[in-house]
């Protein structure tokens, strides 16, 4: 299964490497109004360390995100979407819950818990994603990146697109763990 999350993962780059380009500009593009003085632009900057950023990224995407609490230093944001509900903790924020230097994306994934054994194989057989479980004995799946004031949309999404592989792995390995690890390299 690590190839199999490290494929993913790969698609997701070359995915986004191999959008279409732009059309390319006709030669008297029609003229655009002129802007008024003080207009705001439609699209505001995205900053991957703020986490209202991934909160309208993924809203652009038909998920309904919101920022749940703040903390002195930390952001936490839930996030319920068609192919799972889950939580992003955005982490060593500045003073305003933005700059933050981290995100941790995490999901419960079921009622009972696979053994602590299968867990721990299922860690070894996958490059990004890490499964624990928690003290009431429920499956997590985790996802963690750090964040830098460069990154850009795409590299967001692309982001967002190995925590996709990461829940859908962990959803194939929970139905059932013996047949997915036995298929486990």
């Amino acid at each position: 299964m690590f190839w199999k999350t490290l494929g993913l993962a790969a698609c997701a780059v070359l995915l986004c490497a191999a959008a279409p380009k732009a059309a390319p500009k006709a030669a008297n593009p029609p003229k655009a109004p002129p802007a008024k003085a003080g207009a705001k632009a439609t699209l505001p900057a995205f900053d991957a360390r703020d986490p209202a950023s991934l909160v309208a990224l993924l809203g652009s995407a038909g998920a309904k995100a919101q920022v749940a609490r703040k903390d002195e230093d930390a952001v936490l944001v839930t996030v319920e979407s068609v192919a799972a509900n889950f939580s992003v903790q955005f982490a060593d924020c500045d003073r305003q819950g933005r700059a933050c230097k981290a995100a941790f994306f995490d999901l419960m994934g079921g009622k009972a818990s696979p053994p602590i054994s299968q867990l721990n194989a299922f860690n070894q057989s996958s490059v990004m994603c890490r499964a624990y479980q928690d003290r009431s004995g429920k499956p997590h799946v985790v996802y963690s990146t750090l964040l830098f004031a460069d990154d850009t949309r795409q590299h967001a999404t692309t982001q967002l697109a190995a925590w996709q592989g990461c829940v859908g792995e962990f959803g194939l390995f929970l139905k059932d763990p013996n047949a997915y690890l036995a298929s486990a390299p």
